[in-house]
Order: structure tokens, then sequence, then C-alpha cells
């Protein structure tokens, strides 16, 4: 699986701390902390006609990151939401638009790690790109990656920054075994998520997770769980084990970027029936009906 390039962006309106360039003219400093360690945070947002879905959240989890990074500034809702509005405004885009933030502590006096080097930050940066759901709607493959999900005694995985290197080998890996995305699994064993992903299996008629341990607390995840409970569906979350993943009924992936992914294959086993499952396009059709309703209105 690879992303498409889609004409309309060619000439995209980037906003960086408010400054709005042409995606080929804006850029940030190379003494930025985002350049110098990854020390940055970051969401993904999609608009759904005019409104942003689940952007309190979002920006609730970009703020906790932050905190959690000790970034000295972090800029309110109100402004980061009037950021996106003009961003938006100035590509002239209503539906089918992902948009990635990017906090960054800030720029350095000079290179180095230590935070106490940045005098200048944070860096804001709004990409807003048009973009559909990325995964295929007929199914994806999954393959068991080397790569593990570190616990909070590694890097505490409610912490949502930049530094990607974890999932980036993992997807290497995924492309050259021939599969779309990587299966990863925490320092036990058991499976975390994909290195962009979470993970749902039915089983039994019963919607199963894997706990936060390993992976972030994802806003899709938990908004697939609030369906699940809304429609009373049977659901579980606890470990799950790759045997538990290989004789699943159904599996599928979860995520903003991604929206609910069937997952056809692992590791060159079929699930299931190789195909989506009833529950699967059941709670897909539920997701889609909750975004075409609800959401924070950007723009007109």
């Amino acid at each position: 699986m690879l992303q498409s390039y889609d004409e309309r962006n060619r000439d995209l309106v980037i906003n960086i701390n408010g400054t709005l360039s042409h995606r080929d003219e804006a850029g940030i400093s190379p003494f930025d902390s985002a350049v110098q360690g990854g020390d940055a945070v970051w969401e993904g947002l999609r608009l759904y006609e005019g409104r942003i879905f689940k952007l309190t959240e979002h920006l609730d989890r970009l703020r906790g990151s932050a905190l959690a990074l000790a970034f000295p500034e972090i800029p309110p809702h109100e402004a980061i939401t009037a950021e996106i509005r003009r961003t938006l405004e100035a590509n002239g885009m209503r539906d089918g638009v992902h948009v990635r933030l990017t906090l960054t502590r800030g720029v350095k006096y000079t290179s180095g790690m230590d935070p106490r080097l940045n005098t200048k930050g944070p860096t804001l940066i709004v990409l807003a790109e048009f973009k559909a759901p990325v995964y295929d709607t007929g199914g994806i493959t999954l393959a068991t990656s080397t790569m593990r999900r570190p616990g909070p005694d590694v890097l505490d995985p409610k912490i949502h920054h930049c530094n990607l290197l974890n999932s980036i080998l993992a997807k290497i890996q995924a492309t050259a075994a021939g599969a779309d995305d990587a299966l990863m699994l925490d320092p036990r064993g058991f499976v975390a998520e994909t290195n962009a992903t979470h993970v749902f299996l039915v089983s039994g008629g019963v919607v199963r997770t894997g706990q936060t341990h390993a992976c972030p607390e994802g806003i899709t995840r938990e908004t697939v769980l609030g369906l699940c409970r809304s429609l009373g569906i049977p659901h579980e979350v606890g470990d799950l084990s790759l045997t538990d993943v290989y004789r699943a009924d159904e599996l599928f992936c979860t995520g903003t970027m991604g929206e609910l992914a069937p997952v056809v294959a692992v590791d060159g086993r079929a699930i299931g029936p190789g195909a989506a499952g009833p529950m699967t396009r059941r709670l897909s059709e539920s997701f889609r009906e909750l975004t075409a309703r609800e959401g924070v209105r950007v723009v007109d």
C-alpha cells in the first residue's frame, strides 16, 4: 500500500506559526527542536463537511503530550483552532481533508538536545491536505515485525511524539515482506498496534482490542469502543496474542487517517473469509454515520 499523489495538493498553503506559505517555500529553522531531535508532538485530524471530528479530544491529547515533555509554552485550543481555520480557508478546503498538526519545542540558539538551549518557541505547523482515507476498503495485509513497541519504562506511548523511527523500521520490514503494514507486539509478546493504527479483532461475536501499555490512547479506537457500547455489541479490552489474531473471525484497524480498515491476512494467513466481515462492515457504517453528524465546525 502506497499513498497516491493528489493533484489538488500541488499548490498547498502551509501554516507555520501563523505565516501562510506555498508548500515549496514553507520551512522551519535547522535549529528547530523537531529537526534537532524529534522533540515535538503531533495530531492527525479529519475534516468532514466543514467539521473536524473529535477536535477537542485531539487538542487535549496534543496538550497532554506537550505537558509530559515539559514544553514551557503550549498554545491554547482556541489559538490552534484559529490557525487550522485560516489554513483551511486559504486552501479552499471543506471536506475530504486530513490535517497534520505538529507542535515543536521551538528554536534553539545552538545545536544540542538540552531544552535549556531553546529560547524561541513553540513552533506550530498546520499541514492540511486533500486526502481520502488511505487504506483499501477491500482489505489490507499485515506482517508481524521484529520491532517491538516500547512500554512506559522506555518511552510512554501516551506521549504522541514525533520520533517515529520505531514505526518506520517496522514499516520497512512489512514492505519487504510484501505486506501493507506491520503488526507490532509489546515487550511481552502481546499485540500492541500496527506501525500506524490500532488493531481490533472479532471472535465469537465479541469485539476485542489490546491494552494501551505499549500503544497510544487512540481517539478512533475509543470511538469504536463507544460505538460498541451504544450498539450493545459485546466487547473486551485485554491482552491479545498472535494466536488470537490468527484464529480471529475478523480483524480491522482504526485510525484518523484511514478510519476503519479490514485486515484480510496476517503473516500470509487469511483472517476469517479473507474479506471484510459483517461486524467490520457494521462498525464502519456506524462510524460513517457518526462523522456525518458530529464534529466542531471550523469552516462554512
